[in-house]
Order: structure tokens, then C-alpha cells, then sequence
């Protein structure tokens, strides 16, 4: 996690601890002078209570507004909603990305059950309580919004009448070379699967091994370095294997095996070497036979900055993309993947090869854990924006049912994502159905089951030399 969510984080146990407290003094006075009895109902009754509504990791009021800007040329339309139909003001060009700004406004039910606006066909959902500008993303839907048969409406929320809808034409990205940096095994399949799927020429090189948080694989009778090793390797298998299914043969698939959350360490010390700090491995080649092509790490097997480095020069102009996918280094704040994006813009600097574009994801938040939120399957509004983040265009592709289908088998091969619900969080979501209303899928129970399988994808592109 990067500071700044890290500073949110600590702000919110903080909050939380005081409202505890405060709350125990309530039930020591009401079991006091009331009735004993009280206490313990009282107890349950705030359990659920939390549990329904209140354990949400959401850093910002709901009644903030998002900040969005895009860039100049970006075609922009006013419009209203008139009879639950979008009617704009005029007529766009035709564009794949089509964001509508609206101010939404929860009602009281709004505030226990999670608003949404129902988008034609599409659903998209919002915080509890929300009241301010958000970006519904209509992509897909062009042919109904300029016919003016776009239906919209609010479900526990009301949407302003006023509307202003942003067009961006983007080339379909799927016809070039592309490159997908991921931090991580999982990272390109919940970023991009769908995109990679359908692209001629594509290559995954992924920059960790992912041992960490091995405690389930010590219940296989291994001490704690040894399943980390253990999961190390299985990661890594998933990061070579995995993409297959959507058509990516191992020849396009290179695991660097650096250790994970070691990256920043690496960046701020180029030199020295960071080994693991879980598995007790410190050399990267553990990991590495079965790359298709020799890397200049490989002579040495330092976990270094420097190495890493030379690592991805030598896969840009191997590979030779005309896009890299990348993670966005100001809305994604892992730390691993903030460092992934800092390495490949240092390298690019350094290779012989430049790449033209940079589509940018992101698969964590600073400030919101269930962005995308609502049911999987449905679309992906644009997530929260409390501090404005630098002006890009938006390249919004959509899935089908099919591809969000495989989309959700790649996603339940990946080691990480597997396993069942610790008994906390199966209780927590069996309150949140009843009394929230909250759906998941069928195809897993990892919350990224429900947040990456979605009718869209998205990412900010940015324009290398701009």
C-alpha cells in the first residue's frame, strides 16, 4: 500500500477504536442502570449492525464529488434526462468510450441498501448515502444514447435531470503489439484479460513470484519459508500458464521472479540486493527455467533494481510492443504496483525501442475496497476521484457474455484467488445479503470474482512523449 493509504487506513482503526469505546461506556451505563440483560442483545444486535452497513473500507464522505477532467479535444455534450430518456443537447461522432457525468443523490432506503442507476441494459453502482457527481460509464450503448432511446433511472438514488455526456475515439488497441506489466500472477487476467484475449500479439512479463502470505499451504505440514517457496512456484507457474486460455502461448510469457514488496525497497537501493522476506530466497533464477528467452538477471540472480531493469530493456526490445499495459501509478496505490510502473518508464528510457501509448489500470484503490462495486457482470462506472488525477483519455472495451465467462475461469485457475471464505467474512456476507441486499457469483468466492468480471474494461491512456 502506498502512504497515503496506509495514513487512511491507520485514520480509520483509529475512528473505530473510538467509536468502540465510546460504545462500551453506553453499555456499561445502560447494563448499569437499565438491566444486565440489554448488554449482550445490545452486543449482537451492533455486530450485525457493523457487519451490514459499517464495515465498508470507504476513506472519503459519500457526499464528496468525483473530479474528473479530460483532455481538450474530447468531445462534450450537455444534455437532460427527460421522461427516464437521455436527450443531449446536440450529436457526437461516433466514440467506444462514452462517460456521462451525473450528480446522484441517495434516498433514505439509499442509505442501507446500495443505490444504482439502471443504464439501458446495465447497472452501476454507487456508495450508501451517496450525494455528488459520479461518471457512469455507457460504452456499448452509442446506438441507443443517439437515438435518444437510452433509458436511465435511479434505484434508491435520484439522478439529477442535468447531464454532460464525454465521447473519446480511441483505436482498437487489440490490432497492435502489446506488452501487459504485471506486478503480480492475476494482475493481467483481472486487468485485462478480456483486451489480451482478443490481440494478435501480446506479451505478459510478470515481475514477482508472489510467495508471500503463504499461511494456507503451511497447513500442508510446511514451516513458513517453505510455503512460501511453495507458493512462489505455483504463482509462477500461474503467471506462465494461466494466459493460455486466452490464447497466449508460453513463448509470450516471462516471470522476472523478484520478491514481492521488495520492489520499492529495490528502487530506493538500485544496488542492493532484496531477497524474500518470507521464503528465505534470494535468488531469482529459482524461478526462471522455464522462460522463453535469457535475461540479463540471469547471470547473477540478484533481486536488484539494476537487474530488474535490464530485465524489462531486454524484454522491450525483444518483444517490441507498441503498447504497454501497465499499472496506474497515481490511482493504484499497491506499492508493488507503483514501483512496477516507476521500472517500466525507466527502462523505456533506456531502451532502444519506445512504445507509442501506455493503457494504465488499476486493480486496487487508495480509498474505496469495492470499487467496481455492485454484482459482478454489470458495468464499471469510474472509480472514486477525490483528488484530481492528471488528464487522460479513457479506452473503455467491453465483454460479451462469453469472455466475461472465460474471463472468471482464468481468474479461478490463479492459486491466489482459490480457497473458501475465512468464517468471518462467510458471516459477514450472509448479513450483508439478508439485510443489504448484496449479491456475489457463482464462479468463486474471492471478492475479485465480483469486482473484475465485468461488461467493461478500463483504462487511462497516456501518450509516451506528450
Amino acid at each position: 500500500m502506498s502512504g497515503r493509504k496506509q495514513a487512511l487506513l491507520k485514520r480509520h482503526r483509529r475512528n473505530k477504536r473510538i467509536a468502540l469505546l465510546i460504545s462500551l461506556v453506553l453499555l456499561i451505563v445502560i447494563g448499569v442502570l437499565v438491566a444486565w440483560w440489554w448488554v449482550p442483545l445490545l452486543l449482537v444486535l451492533g455486530w450485525i449492525s457493523h457487519e451490514a452497513w459499517f464495515a465498508d473500507h470507504l476513506f472519503y464522505a459519500p457526499t464528496d464529488d468525483y473530479l474528473y477532467n479530460f483532455p481538450p479535444q474530447t468531445q462534450t455534450l450537455n444534455g437532460r434526462i427527460e421522461n427516464g430518456l437521455v436527450r443531449l443537447e446536440g450529436v457526437f461522432d461516433p466514440a467506444d468510450t462514452l462517460i456521462l457525468r451525473v450528480r446522484i443523490k441517495a434516498g433514505w432506503l439509499g442509505r442501507w441498501v446500495d443505490p444504482y442507476v439502471q443504464v439501458g441494459e446495465d447497472r452501476q453502482d454507487f456508495e450508501r448515502g451517496v450525494s455528488g457527481v459520479r461518471y457512469l460509464n455507457l460504452s456499448g450503448q452509442g446506438a441507443a444514447l443517439a437515438n435518444g432511446e437510452l433509458r436511465l433511472r435511479g434505484r434508491f438514488c435520484q439522478v439529477d435531470a442535468d447531464v454532460t455526456l464525454y465521447a473519446m475515439t480511441n483505436p482498437d488497441y487489440a490490432g497492435q503489439r502489446l506488452m501487459i506489466i504485471a506486478p503480480h500472477a492475476d494482475d493481467a487476467e483481472l486487468a485485462a484479460f478480456g483486451l489480451y484475449s482478443r490481440a494478435q500479439d501480446v506479451s505478459i512479463v510478470t515481475l514477482t513470484q508472489g510467495e508471500i502470505e503463504a499461511e494456507n499451504y503451511q497447513t500442508l505440514g510446511l514451516d513458513k519459508a517453505a510455503a512460501a517457496r511453495l507458493k512462489g512456484r505455483l504463482r509462477t507457474w500461474d503467471s506462465l500458464a494461466i494466459p493460455l486460455w486466452g490464447g497466449v502461448p508460453q513463448s509470450q510469457c516471462v516471470q522476472l521472479g523478484y520478491y514481492c514488496l521488495q520492489l520499492p525497497a529495490m528502487q530506493a537501493e538500485p544496488e542492493q540486493a532484496f531477497g524474500s522476506r518470507e521464503s528465505g530466497e534470494g535468488d531469482v533464477r529459482s524461478v526462471r527455467q522455464h522462460n522463453p528467452l535469457p535475461l540479463p538477471g540471469d547471470e547473477d540472480g540478484q533481486p536488484t533494481w539494476r537487474n530488474l531493469l535490464a530485465d524489462l530493456v531486454a524484454a522491450l526490445e525483444h518483444y517490441r510492443p507498441q503498447v504497454v499495459i501497465t499499472p496506474h501509478p497515481e490511482l493504484d496505490p499497491h506499492s508493488d504496483h507503483v514501483a512496477s510502473t516507476a521500472a517500466l518508464i525507466q527502462a523505456i528510457g533506456l531502451s532502444s525501442h519506445k512504445p507509442q501509448t501506455l493503457l494504465l489500470y488499476a486493480n486496487h484503490l487508495h480509498d474505496n475496497d469495492r470499487w467496481p462495486m455492485g454484482p459482478a457482470g454489470n458495468g464499471i462506472a469510474l472509480p472514486p476521484a477525490i483528488e484530481a488525477l492528471p488528464v487522460d483519455q479513457l479506452w473503455s472495451p467491453q465483454l460479451d457474455a462469453a469472455q466475461q465467462l472465460d474471463k472468471a475461469m482464468a481468474l479461478a485457475m490463479q492459486h491466489d484467488l482459490q480457497g473458501t471464505l475465512p468464517l468471518k467474512r462467510r458471516l459477514r456476507r450472509w448479513i450483508q445479503m439478508i439485510l443489504a441486499g448484496r449479491r456475489w457469483p457463482k464462479t468463486g468466492e474471492d471478492e475479485f470474482m465480483r469486482k473484475a468480471v465485468r461488461r467493461h474494461e478500463l483504462f487511462w491512456v497516456r501518450q509516451l512523449g506528450d
